[in-house]
């Protein structure tokens, strides 16, 4: 444990000295000088004034309301469409190219078409973050029903288990690390989908105080919003990995 959060914590230090080091040369070329302000030490001076203010909240809420929306939006089309095509083979083969092709377009790709579908810049914003989020629930969901052994279903049916009770008692407790580990990875996604697509016309989150401070020239700001960018994304990370352990059925000697 200890070893573990040695390493850790010298793998930041690295992290931040290279940081530094490269601030450093940025600073005494001419030409980049104006991004001075990226530095290790403007950029931790402006994460405290922005804690202290309550800037940084301001900035946070509305990015993790968006984020919730579309992932659960996710999760609801998701898991039961990967239940489906992982227990119909009929249905999979059917949808397998037009899941396949659909998933290889980029989700910021239906920004155009989220601005004319909805009525509200938050919406578009949701659907993005669905749009991109979906696809790995969905993957992930079907694979874990696949892995599922036939003699379970046998043997629940043997026993008098109607179809809901197949879902409700079998499929889904022994898929749950499996459709934890899609929304995981649909996270993942979506936390990196939300930055480019609150450059839209909204006026709060975390990508419109970016590109806020890009216009404004705050670098130290935009490069305060990158760390907490950062942090966030690796605390909801975390928290996946914490409930995959937490529900996982699978047991390691």
């Amino acid at each position: 444990m200890r070893r573990g959060l040695a390493h850790a914590l010298i793998g930041i230090a690295l992290l931040v000295a290279l940081w530094h080091l490269a601030s450093l040369g940025a600073a005494a070329n001419p030409r980049t000088a104006a991004f001075a302000g990226l530095a290790p030490g403007p950029a931790f001076a402006a994460l405290l004034a922005m804690l202290g203010g309550g800037e940084l909240w301001r900035a946070i809420q509305p990015s993790l309301i968006r984020i919730g929306q579309g992932l659960a939006w996710a999760v609801a089309l998701g898991v039961p469409t990967g239940i489906a095509i992982g227990h119909f083979k009929t249905l999979e083969a059917l949808t397998h190219l037009p899941f396949q092709f659909l998933r290889m377009i980029s989700p910021l790709a239906w920004m155009p078409v989220a601005v004319m579908a909805f009525a509200t810049w938050d919406g578009a914003i949701v659907f993005l973050i669905a749009a991109a989020a979906i696809w790995p629930v969905t993957f992930a969901t079907a694979a874990g029903l696949r892995k599922l052994y036939p003699q379970w279903f046998k043997v629940a049916r043997n026993l008098g288990a109607g179809p809901r009770h197949v879902l409700v008692t079998l499929i889904v407790p022994a898929i749950a690390t499996d459709i934890l580990t899609g929304i995981r990875l649909a996270l993942g996604v979506a936390w990196i989908v939300l930055v480019p697509a609150e450059f839209l016309g909204v006026t709060s989150g975390l990508g419109y105080a970016i590109n806020d401070a890009r216009d404004t020239l705050s670098y130290d700001k935009l490069a305060a919003m990158v760390i907490i960018i950062g942090i966030i994304g690796f605390g909801l990370d975390a928290v996946c990995l914490g409930l995959i352990r937490r529900f996982s059925w699978r047991r390691t000697a």
